[in-house]
């Protein structure tokens, strides 16, 4: 069966699907309007049918939420504006991941976001999940302007719910005792300008034209196949440009093209005893189907890498393998589309099987500045996990994957995993901006910032994973 008629097939069977719902429970089939806000709010990507098919691309639906309606019982009671919104249950278009953003993105949201789906193709809803509200520890530090911009947004974390075709939502103004086992009055009222935002990964982008380096440079091409080949270009002393894999090296081919990448700056001892992992196979961009024309065209790079930072996605664990790339799509998109970031925010992704992917762009070998470790963004990297590991112990692939990636990725900076190292902080609730922290070069998010991140039973794998990079690096 051809692309279309898939496509065409999966428009009939929502339309379908969409109006027998609506009929049953009186859902409103198309989205409102978008409220307005003090900043820019997110675009609605296409104001067509929910049932049009999305573009290849994917797109991203950005819908207000609302204050919750008096009680029938009560019409006289006024809404509950600064305590409690929602978004009653409806059909939209496709989706397959969910998060909530608002205006301020130095604002918190003291409280609780649920969710509740339905899954395609059925008339079956989900259970109310959980969103992770606590993301703003995520992002590229104070002062920089990718962190300044009037575009950026405060936000949850992504969920991951699969293709889905209706969604209800509430948000709740709360907190909890020290125990975290009553609920009390939040401190604050929920930020203005909430908004809900679906996001559709789409399929992967299409390639674009295979072409010699210096011809992906020379801007020769369209600007969507410009950007696709400058990005894998940045690749190019490492694979030949346009692949969608970068294929793993056995130690002595790694130890020669360390010599290659960074001779000029290793001492006689490295050149002679160079303690660098053997190169893992890392996906590409191209090979997760980035859309190269949604991110910011300028890279961003940090002197070195020193510290390689720890993070799980927070988007929770319903995903298969063979999803990671869709995944990753949806993240990337959020980050950028919804949030106002430059570029998905971690380096690298790491899936439950193992896989390594590719992040922002400008090259795997290179020290590209993240937006993933809000006050350390300098002199690091950031690995996100895919899932949520706070209950759930992560796979032992993946934090081999962890070894390997960090194994070689330091060694390429002359880092000892084992060891630990100083880095500045440019400011978090942990370190005050200006002051030198020491930390262990593979270190969790938790360890410069306050948060749950990277989750309590992956940040317990942290030793485990410094111990095999580290033999990994032949040390």
């Amino acid at each position: 069966m051809t692309m279309s008629n898939i496509r065409g097939m999966r428009g009939f069977l929502a339309s379908s699907i969409g109006v027998t719902c609506a009929a049953a429970l009186a859902l409103p089939l198309t989205p409102p309007a978008t409220a307005a806000t003090a900043r820019p709010a997110p675009a609605a990507e296409g104001a067509a049918h929910p049932t049009d098919p999305a573009p290849l691309s994917g797109r991203t639906q950005s819908l207000p939420l609302d204050p919750l309606a008096p009680r029938a019982r009560d019409r006289s009671a006024a809404p509950t504006s600064a305590a409690e919104l929602r978004l009653p249950r409806r059909a939209v278009r496709h989706f397959s991941l969910v998060g909530v953003v608002w205006d301020d993105p130095d604002t918190e949201l003291h409280g609780r976001v649920q969710v509740r789906t339905r899954a395609v193709g059925t008339r079956t809803w989900s259970g109310w999940q959980d969103i992770e509200t606590h993301n703003a520890d995520h992002g590229a530090d104070r002062g920089m302007a990718e962190r300044t911009s009037d575009h950026v947004r405060g936000a949850t974390a992504p969920l991951w719910v699969g293709d889905s075709d209706g969604v209800e939502v509430r948000v709740r103004a709360v907190t909890y005792d020290p125990a975290g086992r009553s609920a009390v009055p939040a401190p604050a009222p929920l930020p203005s300008g909430l908004r809900l935002e679906l996001v559709d990964p789409g399929d992967a982008a299409p390639p674009p034209p295979s072409l010699p380096v210096d011809a992906a440079r020379g801007g020769t091409l369209g600007a969507e196949a410009s950007a696709a080949s400058a990005a894998s270009a940045d690749n190019a002393g490492l694979a030949p440009v346009g692949v969608t894999e970068i294929p793993a090296l056995s130690r002595r081919q790694t130890e020669q093209e360390l010599l290659t990448l960074r001779s000029a700056e290793l001492t006689e001892q490295q050149k002679a005893k160079p303690y660098i992992g053997p190169r893992p196979r890392i996906v590409t961009r191209r090979g997760w189907g980035a859309d190269e024309k949604l991110r910011e065209k300028r890279f961003v790079y940090t002197k070195k890498v020193k510290v390689a930072f720890v993070h799980h996605s927070a988007s929770g664990n319903n995903y298969s393998c063979s999803q990671a790339p869709s995944l990753i799509r949806s993240i990337y998109r959020y980050h950028v589309k919804s949030m106002g970031w430059r570029d998905i925010g971690y380096n690298f992704l790491v899936d439950k099987c193992g896989n390594i992917y590719e992040g922002r762009a400008g090259g795997v070998a290179k020290p590209v500045m993240g937006a993933h470790t809000l006050g350390f963004n300098t002199k690091s990297m950031g690995i996100a996990v895919l899932g949520s590991y706070g209950a759930t112990k992560p796979s032992a692939a993946a934090v081999k994957a962890v070894a390997r990636l960090t194994a070689w990725k330091l060694g390429l900076h002359g880092m000892n995993p084992r060891s630990k190292t100083y880095l500045k902080s440019a400011g978090s609730n942990l370190y005050r901006k200006g002051k030198k922290v020491r930390l262990n070069v593979i270190s969790g998010h938790r360890d410069g910032f306050a948060t749950e991140c990277p989750g309590r039973r992956l940040y317990g794998k942290l030793g485990s994973a410094r111990s095999k990079a580290a033999r990994f690096q032949g040390r």
